[in-house]
């Protein structure tokens, strides 16, 4: 599919990948970059690089790739639903279930169970990620919105872009806080020294978490997280680089706390967004689950 744009003067001195990210939000800068790097962007008849700068009237073709056809096959699987319309289908996503197809998880993910409950999603993102605006971790438990036509993947990506959907959670953090709240302001992005994981790395994505102690254990500390930002494994890497890692985080988790066999104790309580249609604003919220409960239960409060 090929798209044509066409800049303004409040466009002119803007990055190229930078632009089209901001213009299709619901897309990656990353993919911007590659499909530029690859040719498949051309400004003003030009190949260039991701940084060129733009012109007040610079014209911008785009050559987006076919999706490649995957046999990515509706399940059966059951779906705890916290709220859903013809626009937007919200679940509580169990712990251990991967939320989109990948190597390693092609069947029994979120979106297998989806495509079978719903038939159709949005197909910005492709064939593997269909409906997916946003992700939590395997064995990160709680709310995860997906949405059913493009339509409203474009507006709930563009609130995502701008950070005003509200997402708040709960995580055991070890360890004890000698205040009853704080922010963490670090850059993100991928370790230096391990590819696998995040870390606070000096060019990393701008990353903000704001936090507050709810309860306080011999050990741990019970915390509420609002994400104001949204990076890979964000609050894991925010509380790891403070010095209270998540209990039983396998990446960022420390031998000295061996507190769960099954991952880390975070759990996506709640999310509010503008609705694509109406324009209401809706939040939704779900409790702990029983896994979490019952770590909660073996420790001894302070």
């Amino acid at each position: 599919m090929t798209e044509y744009l066409y800049t303004d003067p409040e466009a002119e001195g803007k990055r190229l990948d930078v632009f089209l990210h901001e213009i299709y939000p619901a897309k990656s800068r990353s993919f911007f970059t590659k499909l530029i790097k690859d040719g498949g962007v051309l400004l003003d008849n030009e190949t260039v690089k991701a940084g060129a700068s733009l012109s007040a009237d610079s014209e911008i073709r785009i050559d987006f790739p076919e999706d490649v056809p995957l046999d990515i096959l509706p399940e059966d699987i059951p779906l705890d639903i916290v709220y859903e319309d013809a626009d937007v289908i919200l679940v509580n996503k169990p712990k251990g279930m991967v939320v989109h197809p990948a190597a390693g998880h092609l069947t029994g993910t979120l979106v297998n169970a989806l495509l079978f409950h719903c038939g159709d999603l949005s197909g910005i993102n492709g064939v593997i990620r269909p409906g997916i605006v946003h992700r939590i971790d395997m064995d990160t438990t709680g709310i995860v919105i997906a949405c059913k036509n493009d339509e409203a993947h474009q507006k709930i990506a563009a609130q995502l872009a701008a950070h005003s959907i509200t997402r708040a959670y709960y995580a055991l953090a070890c360890g004890q806080f000698s205040e009853d709240g704080g922010t963490v302001d670090a850059p993100v992005g991928r370790s230096p020294k391990d590819r696998k994981k995040m870390a606070v790395v000096e060019k990393g994505k701008h990353a903000v978490t704001h936090y507050e102690v709810v309860r306080r254990f011999r050990g741990y500390t019970l915390l509420r997280c609002r994400l104001e930002t949204g990076r890979t494994h964000q609050i894991r890497v925010h509380m790891a680089h403070i010095g209270h890692p998540l209990a039983g985080d396998p990446l960022y988790g420390t031998k000295k706390h061996p507190l769960t066999g099954d991952g880390q104790c975070l759990h996506a309580y709640l999310l509010g967004f503008v609705h694509p249609s109406s324009g209401e604003y809706m939040e939704f919220s779900v409790p702990l689950p029983a896994s979490f409960r019952a770590v909660l239960d073996r420790l001894s409060p302070l």
